[in-house]
């Protein structure tokens, strides 16, 4: 039984280590998808500036993250608090930050690891390959994660 999954989300938070690429393209992609009814949100740990990679592979599937501003926990809780139903995190930096911010708020958190795109080394072309995967990784666990209402399973295609 998996109960927690269960419970309607309706908001989520994303984090990584600097809402520059994982966190960044996650957000994009649950607002792609599920703008409407969940109120979506990311930050990182530490601050950064944005990465110009994101933006354009989420272009190639549709989706725009072209004005997105990265932003760190401490930003996000001083601008508009933190009460989210669910803290996704997708680096190890970030999971502990966010098992962290449960101790003072009632959230369920999910560690999803993702590789950092960014230390990529090779061609152009390379890199721009690993940051499809990492989006198109995101974009069917997301998908599938937020999916309201649904009892199908993984193995029943729901097409990412």
């Amino acid at each position: 039984m998996d109960e927690p999954r269960s419970k309607r989300i309706h908001s989520v938070l994303f984090v990584c280590a600097m809402n520059a690429v994982r966190s960044a393209m996650a957000e994009a992609i649950a607002r792609h998808y599920f703008g409407k009814s969940i109120y979506v949100q990311s930050a990182g740990v530490r601050k950064s500036d944005a990465d110009a990679f994101t933006a354009s592979i989420l272009s190639e599937a549709g989706i725009d993250g072209s004005k997105h501003k990265p932003r760190t926990l401490q930003e996000l809780e001083e601008w508009e608090g933190l009460n989210f139903d669910l803290i996704i995190s997708l680096s190890p930096e970030a999971h502990h930050a966010a098992l962290e911010l449960t101790r003072t708020i009632a959230a369920e958190v999910e560690y999803w690891p993702t590789p950092d795109p960014t230390i990529t080394q090779g061609s152009r072309e390379q890199v721009l390959d690993a940051y499809r995967n990492i989006r198109d990784g995101l974009m069917y666990r997301i998908r599938l994660r937020l999916k309201q209402g649904s009892q199908k399973s993984p193995d029943h295609g729901e097409g990412a």
